[in-house]
Order: structure tokens, then sequence, then C-alpha cells
């Protein structure tokens, strides 16, 4: 027979719905990566590898966005009554950085930054054309 110790250290099985979110934060982060590579080549393709590192900068920036958001999110009730705005400032650092070094393009990166947009975007087509498999 096993016996389990209970330190008193453990955290709690995160609720339903916390598992439900973790769950759309993992799919919407798979989703903005899997379009960063999607958009990168043809980028690379059609313009040059400059423009297309550029795009991924600014992808990569709008991956950290949206990690520290949801994030900030999780947080919203329990620990925070707002959602501060520090994210905000990655944000400006990558434009700020991109207007400065003449090696890197403002609109590159800027779009590159909301390629997370597209995934909202392709997370509410694919929940408005299949609404069954969102409520499982």
């Amino acid at each position: 027979m096993e016996e389990t110790i209970h330190t008193g250290t453990e955290t709690p099985e995160p609720s339903a719905s916390m598992v439900e979110y973790y769950r759309l934060q993992n799919e919407l982060l798979i989703t903005t990566i899997v379009l960063t590579g999607l958009i990168f080549f043809p980028v690379w393709y059609f313009y040059s590898l400059n423009t297309a590192l550029n795009y991924l900068i600014g992808a990569c920036t709008g991956v950290v966005y949206l990690k520290l958001l949801a994030r900030n999110v999780e947080r919203l009730g329990t620990e925070k009554q707002q959602i501060s705005k520090t994210h905000l400032a990655i944000f400006a650092g990558v434009i700020i950085v991109a207007t400065q070094m003449k090696e890197l393009h403002v609109l590159p990166v800027f779009l590159g930054f909301l390629t997370y947009k597209g995934t909202l975007l392709v997370y509410t087509l694919r929940t408005l054309f299949t609404p069954d498999q969102t409520q499982s």
C-alpha cells in the first residue's frame, strides 16, 4: 500500500476554465509560430533575406508580446486588478531600435509584430466555421 506525504507546498490543480485557458494560450502561440514560418519563406523569396529577417524580428517580438500579455491576463483577478502596460514597452522598444538602425526596416518589423493578430483572425474564423470543436 502506497502512502503519500503531503508537504503543504503542492500547487492546487487548475480549474477547468484555467485548463481551457492554457490550451487556448498554447494553441495561439503554436499558430503564431506556424504563421511566422509560413510567411517568412515567401518574404525571403519575393523580397530579400534582410527583409525576411526584419519580419522575423518583428514576429519574434510579437510572440514575446503575446506570451507576456497571456501572463498578465492569467494573473488578472488573483494577483492584479488590471492588466499592466509594461508589455507595450517591448513593441515600442523594437520599433525604436528599427528606426535607429539602418539595417532594420520599420515596415517589415511592424508587420512581423502583427503576425499574432493574424493568429487571432485564424482562431476566430476556425471557431466560427467549426463551433462544435471549441465546446469540448
